[in-house]
Formats: structure tokens, sequence, C-alpha cells
């Protein structure tokens, strides 16, 4: 994507100096990030660095103790600090936006007692409230394009995790998302169903989708992202296209876990 141009792309997601602590532990201190329309952002980091937090901040899963989230130019009300207890919201603000951002969990999340077909519907028509049988046409468009139109019928116990994983994808597209998160999507898989995945991703990317994912496929990374950011110990270390982030003049942190 052309660096300049892309500067000239509406924000699609804004954090600023999000900080989060479980007790005593400080798991992100301070993390600014944005992505603009049509960007793919790579997120990178070893496992207790903070990234996962990270991403589920985006909508809310966790709640920062402080700093503030924009989404599609929208900020999200917040209150109170951490000191007097969570920071208090806006529910109805804070569903209305997750209704617009997709997220794709390491462990598919799919309800067990439900089909691929009503997995992928149950959300439009339950939420969103659009018509059963439109909802059923796209959702079938949507298995197609995951490559798994001949499972609709099947429940996920029947299927194989990249199976699975295909569906969570499918299920958050037809939300019709402007924002993808996708939260170590590979991570639970065996090694020869991480590609049926990563192909799937590859092609929302080059259809221009803005995504945040949090990964530890460098090769993909360095393939599909407008940028990589590199979080460490709740900070982010190293920020810039995957050229310069997988390149030379890397900090020695950031080598350390490339080599790892």
């Amino acid at each position: 994507m052309n660096t300049v141009s892309n500067l000239l792309r509406p924000k699609a997601v804004e954090l600023t100096g999000i900080r989060k602590r479980y007790g005593n532990l400080e798991v992100l201190k301070g993390i600014s990030l944005e992505a603009r329309e049509g960007e793919v952002i790579s997120i990178l980091g070893s496992s207790g660095s903070g990234k996962s937090t990270l991403l589920r901040c985006v909508n809310m899963l966790e709640v920062p103790d402080a700093g503030e989230i924009t989404v599609a130019g929208e900020r999200i009300g917040m209150s109170g600090s951490a000191s007097s207890g969570p920071r208090r919201y806006d529910l109805r603000q804070v569903d209305r936006i997750r209704s617009t951002v997709g997220m794709v969990f390491q462990n598919f999340n799919l309800w067990s007692h439900k089909t691929v077909l009503e997995n992928v519907i149950e959300a439009p028509v339950h939420v969103q409230r659009r018509p059963r049988k439109e909802c059923i046409e796209e959702a079938r468009e949507l298995l197609e394009k995951v490559g798994i139109s001949n499972r609709e019928s099947f429940y996920p116990a029947q299927l194989s995790g990249g199976q699975q994983q295909r569906v969570a994808i499918a299920r958050a597209l037809a939300m019709r998302p402007s924002l993808m998160l996708f939260d170590e999507p590979t991570s639970a898989l065996d090694p020869e169903l991480v590609g049926e995945v990563l192909r799937v991703m590859r092609r929302l990317a080059d259809e221009g989708r803005t995504m945040l994912i949090v990964t530890h496929e460098m090769g993909f990374a360095r393939e599909v992202s407008s940028r990589v950011v590199f979080v460490d110990q709740g900070m982010v270390k190293e920020e810039g296209t995957p050229s310069e982030v997988f390149g030379t003049g890397r900090s020695v942190r950031l080598q350390q876990f490339l080599a790892g």
C-alpha cells in the first residue's frame, strides 16, 4: 500500500495511551496505535507481551484503565479511573460499535449446538435484526468464500480446526464489519491446517479490508501487512513497514524475538 495515499484515508481505529493492569501486573503501559481504512496491521510479540490484551481493548472485551479508543471517528466514552474501580462506559454505545467490529478468536468460539449455517446467521438475524432469508443467502456466499460451502449443515465437532476457524471468519464477516480483529487465529491449529486459514486471510487483505492481526506467522506478516508493530513488556518497541521491521536496524530485543 502506498504510504502517502494511505495517510489520506480516514482512521478506522485509534488507540491513545492505553494502559491495563491486573492486580500488581501492568500489562499495557501506555500504548498508542492507529490503523487507517484498508490497512493490515500485524502485531507481534512474545507470550505475555500484552498484544492480545491490546487487541481485546479495541472492542472493549477488556476495559482499559487509562487511555482513549476511537473507532471509525467515534470515541468510546469512558469515565472514572482504575484507582476508583473499573472505568464506566455506555453499554449501548459499546454494543453498537462492537457490531461494526468483527473478531476471530484463537479457539474459534463457535456455538457447539448450532450448525455451521446457524452459527453464521445468528448475529445478523438476532443482533442486527436483518431478514432471515437475506442472512441465509449472504451466509452461503461467505461459506463459499472461505471454502466450506459443503459443510453448512455440519456441527462444529464434525469439522477440523481449520474448518472451524474458517466458519468463525465467515461468522465475523456476516456482520459486515468495517474492522476485523484476529487474535492469533492459527495458534490452536495443527501445522497442516494453518495454510488454509492464512489463505482466507490473505484474500481478505487483498480485498482491502482493515485488519488488526495478532500473529506469530512471520512470513504471513511480512507478506500481507501494511505495517508491523512489535510489542514487548506492554510497550510498542518497533513499528514500521514489513521491510523496516524485518530488515536491518532492528533492536536487539526484536532480533532475539525473530530468531526465537
